[in-house]
């Protein structure tokens, strides 16, 4: 018979009767980084944390035979599965969801064993070095396209300012001198000097 006990004072016979200690507080355990093929080819490195803890004493003592290496290797093992069927985008982009599913997952098979799976957290994912620099390059290329592609925007809107400019101060003659006469007083009051003109300009 196994029979499950609290905190306090317990009487146990010698030679009759066995018992061991259960800890029900949360337990954490770093999986080793685990070297995964993604679904697109790309070898990847993946930390992550499990976070569980027993929740039924006697069967976890009862139906396995250390529930918690079975409950490690298990999630180990389903952290290979789960990521290998998934694109590097797929892992980068929505990690929360794929350890959300992984925990669930793990949560089916241990419920057995009196072990509740609280929650999965995928810590870290590395890329390869050379799958680094081809990824720094390629944004540093998007960066400039993207910048080449703005700077033409401006000059067309630049250029269509211009042409109606001129469009302007080809009807209307006084308005070009005016400018004119703008342009040079704006340069003699930044440089400071006097300008004489020898010529009047007639205005129609």
């Amino acid at each position: 018979m196994i029979l499950s006990a609290g905190p306090g004072l317990l009487f146990i016979l010698p030679c009759v009767d066995d018992y061991s200690i259960v800890d029900l507080r949360t337990i954490t355990y770093d999986i080793p980084p685990q070297e995964i093929l993604t679904k697109d080819s790309i070898t990847v490195t993946v930390d992550a944390v499990l976070y569980f803890r027993i929740w039924l004493p006697t069967i976890a003592v009862s139906n396995v035979h250390d529930y918690c290496q079975a409950t490690q290797l298990l999630t180990s093992v389903t952290l290979r599965n789960i990521l290998g069927t998934k694109s590097l985008s797929e892992i980068l982009h929505d990690p929360r969801k794929i350890a959300y599913n992984m925990s669930c997952l793990v949560d089916e098979i241990t419920k057995s064993w009196g072990v509740k799976i609280e929650r999965v957290e995928i810590k870290d994912v590395r890329l390869p070095d050379s799958l680094q620099r081809s990824m720094a390059i390629e944004a540093e290329a998007t960066r400039e396209a993207r910048s080449k592609i703005i700077a033409a925007e401006g000059d067309l809107k630049s250029s269509f300012g211009i042409k109606e400019a001129a469009n302007i101060l080809a009807t209307e003659p006084i308005s070009l001198q005016l400018r004119y006469m703008q342009n040079i007083a704006l340069n003699a009051f930044e440089k400071n000097t006097l300008i004489q003109f020898q010529n009047l300009i007639e205005f129609d």
